[in-house]
C-alpha cells in the first residue's frame, strides 16, 4: 500500500523533552488546541508536520519513558485544568492522494489522508475532485486522523461506512502497519483505538463513488431538505451544501465569533436501552412529558433514543442554566456544552454531571460522554 510519510525534517523539540522545567517559558497552554478552547499547560508542546517526525518523536518520548498527549484536531478533547504533565505531540501532517483499488471484484475510486489534515478541507477536496461518499460527515471539526477512533458519524452515515485503511503506529513494537477496518472493533462512536494510547494513526484511506452522486440518504432531515426519499442518491455538492446549511443552524460548524461553536460537538452520545428495559423508560417519559412521540431508532444491541431529545424534556432547554452561566448548554443545540469565553474544564464537568444526572433521575437512562477526558472526569 501507499507509504505517505516520504519527506523528513530535522526534529526541532525533543531536547524539550528531556527537560522537567516548569518555568513559564516550557509550559504551554493547550486550550488554544481544543475546540472548546479549555486546558490548562504541559510540560512542553511538539508540533509535527512531516509523518517521519511524528514516528520519531513518539518514539523517542516513549523511550523516555515521557508521557505523551496526542492533539488531533483538538475536537473531542476535555483538557483538565491542570493540563498535562507530559509532553503534547500535535499532529499536525497533513497531504490528501487519490488511487484506485479492487473493491468487491471492481475497480473504486479512493482517497488516502495523512492524520493531521483538516477532516472538512479532505470532505471539501473530494466532493471538488467530482467524488461522492464523504459528503454527510462534511463540516465536522478535526482531524481526518481522529475519525476512525471516534467512528465518526453524522446524517445517516459514519466512518465504518466508507473507511478503506488506516496506517498505525505501534507505540509497543515500534512498527508502522495498514490495517483493515476489521482489526478496529468499530461500533457506534467508538473503535478498540478510543481511550487508548498503544497506536498512533499515521494515515487514513477512505472508498468513494467515482460518479460524484452522494452515499444513500438514510437520514430523514436531509431527505427532507433535499427533497429525495430516504435510501435515494443524489449530487454529493448538493448533499454537502445541505448539510453544512443544517450544522450551521445548529451550532456544529466552527466559527470563531460563535459561542454557540465553542464546544466539543455532540458531548454525549445517543444512548442505546435494552428490549427489556425500553418499556418502561417509555412510561417514564410519557408520565413527565405526555403522550408524544418519542424519538427512537433501531440498533443492534437494542432501541438508540435521543440525547438532546431527553436532555431537553429532562428540563435542560437550549442556553441552560442561563446568560451569565461560562458553561451553557447551546442555544441552537441542547446536545452541545459551550464555552461563553471565560470557562474552566471544572466549570464543563459540573454541568455535564449535573445533565446526565438530570437525565437519569428523569428518564432512568443513562448518557454518556462522547469527548475523550484528560486528566478529569465527570462527578460520580
Amino acid at each position: 500500500m501507499l507509504e505517505l510519510a516520504r519527506h523528513s525534517s530535522q526534529a526541532t523539540v525533543t531536547d524539550v523533552a528531556d527537560s522537567h522545567e516548569t518555568d513559564a517559558s516550557v509550559r504551554s497552554a493547550l486550550s488554544s488546541f481544543t475546540t472548546l478552547r479549555l486546558g490548562g499547560p504541559a510540560r512542553a508542546v511538539v508540533r509535527c508536520t512531516q509523518t517521519p517526525d511524528l514516528v520519531r518523536t513518539v518514539r523517542d518520548l516513549d523511550a523516555r519513558d515521557e508521557p505523551v498527549l496526542l492533539i488531533g484536531g483538538g475536537s473531542n478533547l476535555v483538557i483538565a485544568d491542570d493540563g498535562f504533565d507530559g509532553v503534547a505531540v500535535v499532529v499536525a501532517t497533513s497531504g490528501i492522494e487519490y488511487g484506485t483499488a479492487p473493491d468487491c471484484g471492481a475497480p473504486r475510486p479512493y482517497v488516502t489522508a495523512e492524520a493531521g489534515t483538516d477532516w472538512d478541507t479532505l470532505v471539501a477536496e473530494t466532493v471538488a475532485a467530482g467524488f461522492g461518499g464523504l459528503e454527510c460527515l462534511s463540516g465536522i471539526p478535526g482531524a481526518a486522523g481522529t475519525t476512525p477512533v471516534q467512528n465518526v458519524g453524522a446524517y445517516g452515515v459514519e466512518v465504518a461506512d466508507v473507511l478503506r485503511s488506516v496506517q498505525l503506529l505501534d507505540r509497543a513494537t515500534g512498527s508502522v502497519d495498514w490495517v483493515e477496518p476489521s482489526a478496529l472493533d468499530l461500533a457506534y462512536r467508538t473503535s478498540n483505538l478510543k481511550g487508548r494510547d498503544s497506536h498512533v494513526v499515521l494515515a487514513v484511506s477512505f472508498w468513494l463513488n467515482a460518479d460524484g452522486v452522494s452515499a444513500p440518504i438514510a437520514y430523514r432531515e436531509l431527505a427532507r431538505a433535499l427533497d429525495v426519499s430516504e435510501g435515494g442518491r443524489t449530487d454529493a455538492a448538493t448533499v454537502r451544501d445541505h448539510v453544512l446549511a443544517l450544522r450551521a443552524g445548529k451550532g456544529m460548524v466552527l466559527d470563531a465569533a460563535d459561542h454557540d461553536t465553542w464546544s466539543a460537538g455532540s458531548f454525549f452520545t445517543n444512548p442505546i436501552v435494552s428490549e427489556s428495559d425500553l418499556a418502561a423508560i417509555l412510561d417514564r417519559i410519557t408520565a413527565r412529558v405526555g403522550d408524544v412521540a418519542i424519538p427512537r431508532y433501531p440498533a443492534d444491541a437494542g432501541v438508540k433514543l435521543s440525547a438532546g431529545w431527553l436532555i431537553e424534556r429532562a428540563g435542560f432547554t437550549k442556553g441552560f442554566p442561563n446568560d451569565d452561566a461560562p458553561v451553557r448548554l447551546s442555544t441552537k443545540h441542547t446536545l452541545a456544552l459551550t464555552n461563553r469565553g471565560a470557562a474552566t474544564t471544572a466549570d464543563l464537568v459540573a454541568l455535564a454531571g449535573r445533565v446526565r444526572d438530570g437525565v437519569r433521575d428523569a428518564f432512568g437512562v443513562e448518557l454518556h460522554p462522547e469527548p475523550v477526558f484528560v486528566n478529569c472526569q465527570l462527578p460520580r
